[in-house]
């Protein structure tokens, strides 16, 4: 397209008309291919009968924009461009410049526009107000949103069913589904694009029910949502993996006669959802269907064998689209390069990356922002490190993808200097980012670093969402904090049912129980209805807290209330929840009437609680079923040697513990970490290797000296191993919870908590000698071992000494 001249016949306006100067237009990075979608269209939009090819690029936007401020918005002066009719007025010149950045995704520009066009003596009309209440969604200014409905409900504008359908797509796009749904029931007169928005909006926050019923709604009067609205609902069942109303959903679609008038589009989203559902069957018929297939067709499908884990096929089928000289492009390569991603297919991930080096694809911000994601939660933080280091310019979403994957690995160190790195570039975290950050925070214990984080959140004024808000609860819960967690819950106004899960796991992580089964009923007063996972939080809860008859009570409300089939994962919670209450037959019969084979968790529960109990021959059955499930895994063998060793059976333990050598597994072995001054600090058994390792032993000694005086015994039947008790008390003076604790108390100042993570189940002795050290040093000492923290205070702990 030919350069345009600008006219300048007018003399410039003072600067101050407008809240930007034009030159502050002149920005670069701009999209190289750029395009309006649609532009005004009334008396005062004369440019109604535009084509696309011939609508303004943001380049000769910007010209136009600087023409019209210089001639003082002169629409006697003709603009030098095809798609500007003649004599445009003010306001027509005004909604087209709107209108234009926001399609070509300036959007913060045509709000600047509309404040001045506001202080100006120009008519906003019900052309002008749906495109600034679509630049308000895309940048999600809510505030300003509400400002212009507060202006269209007084100039009458409200009337108009395209305002109102605008109105509740920004709403929408802000994250205010009440809002929307608020316009939508006051509309008098409401067409195909409304309800569809409405739909969208439900599908756009998870809310399937309503959305449903909407759709049911529409049924009844007899109109039938349209298309986009009909893939927006697929897509929803295809992310959350729900075939059921899929299936309705597709039926619907093919009783309308539907398929035949979308065609690909409805197909190929079926295509997706019956595969992320787990029925590549189904999806294959639905493909081989199709008369014509477009490379997004064949992407779906491939993509669907991917995440079925159907390698091969997909491999066949990509080659079989290279034959029909189908050729893959950004687009299917990216979607393909993040279902390797989702079910850690390495290989396949690595051959589609030398597919892009081989065929000359621009490696670009997406591509190699997928392929870092894709590697890290493969597990291959090398070559996400490499894809990284590659890219020359990289922008936010890159740096939180190599972030997430070092967050993922457990490499707080790795991850708290990229994050540094990223804000000495003047880059600005996104939700990404923050959700990465915190989640690490959650893994390793490091309450100091979230609540940093959480200050850093605020000072920046990031937007705080539904999934950064339960993050955050998530993260205080699992460093320790339960109250802060519940504070954060209390105060979030629009929990959806993850954050309700989060909290409820928290409860059960701090051997709430009580509080747990409050939650439940408080969900059920609020008409939140729990899932499969608010189950296994509360089952898991009345476990740790020994509350058998509410466990029992609520395992049976599962079915008969909630219509909820018991999964396997809660038959492990009422295993748990019988053998820690000493009722090991109950729990045995319980796993011999499942209507499932019992897999590694159920016996692994029995395992453990044989091992508590003391339970020598129900300890050997479930200890054969797991070895025969995962014999590699040499943790099982160990509890078995642990429960012979506990009725002195040294002959029975030596023969294992052979057997566990002559396999080559090596036991798992215990880890404690504690977080000080915003670095985390490992220890293991006997660590020498701390730079304060004399310090700690010196503190070490104290320790022994102090609890010896009141009158604390080491308990050496937790070393169970067949040594003499002078070399079990010294085994036990160094686990490594007790390190961690000797530097904690070195390190922090009197008075204030001391927070250790362990990734084992904290043993007897250590349990009775941090209870005293609490008492002797005045401290409150939480620690958080693989199964629930333990609150020591006083001399005691939360547990109650029931864990």
């Amino acid at each position: 397209m030919e350069p345009v001249t600008v006219i300048t016949s007018k003399p410039h306006l003072p600067s101050l008309l407008l809240p930007f100067s034009v030159e502050a237009l002149k920005q670069p990075n701009l999209p190289s291919k750029l395009s309006l979608a649609q532009a005004p269209q009334d008396e005062h939009k004369q440019s109604a009968s535009t084509t696309h090819k011939d609508l303004p690029s943001i380049d000769q936007t910007k010209q136009i924009h600087g023409h019209v401020i210089k001639t003082h918005f002169d629409y006697t002066l003709q603009i030098p461009l095809t798609c500007f009719r003649p004599h445009m007025s003010s306001a027509a010149q005004y909604n087209f410049l709107i209108t234009s950045y926001n399609n070509n995704n300036f959007s913060r520009c045509s709000l600047k526009i509309y404040a001045h066009l506001r202080n100006m003596d120009v008519q906003v009309d019900n052309f002008t107000v749906p495109s600034v209440l679509k630049a308000c969604g895309q940048c999600s200014v809510a505030a300003l949103g509400k400002e212009v409905h507060g202006f269209v409900l007084k100039s009458g504008l409200d009337r108009d069913v395209f305002v109102r359908n605008a109105l509740m797509q920004m709403y929408s796009e802000c994250g205010s589904v009440v809002s929307a749904r608020l316009v939508f029931d006051q509309m008098a007169e409401r067409d195909v694009v409304s309800w569809s928005t409405m739909i969208r909006s439900y599908v756009r926050n998870r809310l399937l029910g309503e959305a449903l019923e909407l759709i049911r709604g529409m049924h009844s009067l007899g109109i039938k949502p349209s298309g986009i609205a009909m893939i927006s609902m697929v897509n929803l069942f295809a992310d959350l993996s729900h075939v059921k109303p899929g299936k309705a959903m597709h039926g619907y679609v093919t009783r309308n006669g539907r398929t035949e008038k979308l065609g690909v589009p409805i197909t190929t989203s079926l295509i997706d959802m019956y595969a992320k559902c787990g029925n590549s069957a189904y999806a294959e018929r639905l493909f081989n269907g199709l008369t014509q297939k477009s490379v997004v067709s064949w992407s779906a499908m491939i993509a669907g064998y991917i995440r079925c884990k159907e390698l091969e096929k997909g491999a066949r089928l990509f080659n079989e689209m290279l034959e029909e000289s189908i050729f893959p492009n950004e687009i299917t390569v990216l979607s393909l390069i993040i279902e390797c991603g989702f079910v850690g297919a390495l290989e396949v991930g690595k051959w589609l990356h030398s597919y892009i080096l081989r065929n000359g694809f621009v490696m670009s911000l997406a591509l190699a922002t997928a392929l870092v994601d894709m590697y890290g939660k493969c597990g291959d933080l090398r070559k996400a490190r490499a894809v990284f280091d590659y890219m020359i310019d990289k922008d936010v979403m890159i740096w939180s993808a190599m972030i997430s994957a070092y967050a993922q690995a457990n490499c707080s160190s790795q991850v708290c200097d990229l994050f540094a790195r990223m804000r000495e570039k003047g880059l600005k975290p996104n939700k990404v980012t923050m959700v990465s950050l915190i989640s690490l925070c959650a893994k390793v214990g490091a309450l100091d670093l979230g609540k940093w984080l959480h200050l850093y959140i605020n000072q920046q004024g990031l937007e705080v969402d539904l999934v950064l808000k339960t993050a955050l609860v998530d993260m205080y819960a699992k460093c320790g904090d339960i109250d802060g967690a519940h504070r954060l819950f209390i105060e979030a106004t629009d929990r959806d049912l993850c954050m309700w899960n989060a909290m409820m796991a928290g409860f059960a992580m701090h051997g709430c129980g009580n509080e747990a089964l409050k939650l439940v009923e408080e969900m059920e007063r609020h008409g939140i209805k729990p899932n499969d996972i608010t189950f296994i939080a509360v089952l898991h809860a009345c476990s740790h807290a020994g509350l058998v008859t509410e466990g029992k009570r609520l395992f049976e409300k599962m079915g008969l209330d909630f219509g909820l089939v018991p999964k396997i994962e809660h038959y492990g919670c009422m295993v748990d929840l019988l053998g820690r209450a000493r009722e090991l037959d109950e729990a045995h019969e319980l796993i011999k009437s499942m209507p499932v084979e019992p897999n590694t968790v159920i016996w692994g529960a029995l395992l453990a609680a044989c091992k508590l109990h003391k339970n020598p021959s129900l300890g050997e059955l479930a200890a054969k079923q797991l070895l025969e499930l995962e014999p590699q895994n040499c943790g099982y063998s160990i509890l078995l040697s642990n429960i012979y060793a506990a009725s002195n059976r040294w002959n029975d333990v030596a023969a294992v513990r052979t057997a566990v050598k002559d396999t080559g597994m090596k036991k798992q072995p215990g880890l404690s970490s504690i977080e000080v001054n915003g670095l985390v600090h490992d220890f293991v058994m006997g660590d020498q290797s701390h730079p304060q390792a004399g310090k700690i032993y010196e503190m070490l000694a104290e320790m022994r000296t102090k609890l010896t005086e009141a009158g604390y015994s080491p308990n050496t039947s937790v070393i169970l191993q067949n040594i003499d008790e002078e070399e079990k008390e010294i085994a036990l003076n160094y686990h490594s919870e007790k390190l961690a604790m000797a530097f904690g108390l070195i390190s922090t100042a009197a008075g204030t908590p001391v927070r250790i993570v362990k990734n084992l189940r904290v043993c007897h002795d250590c349990h009775a000698a941090t209870k005293l050290v609490s008492k002797l040093y005045g401290r409150v000492i939480i620690v958080r071992d693989r199964n629930r923290f333990h609150h020591f205070k006083e001399g005691s702990c939360s547990c109650g000494d029931y864990w």
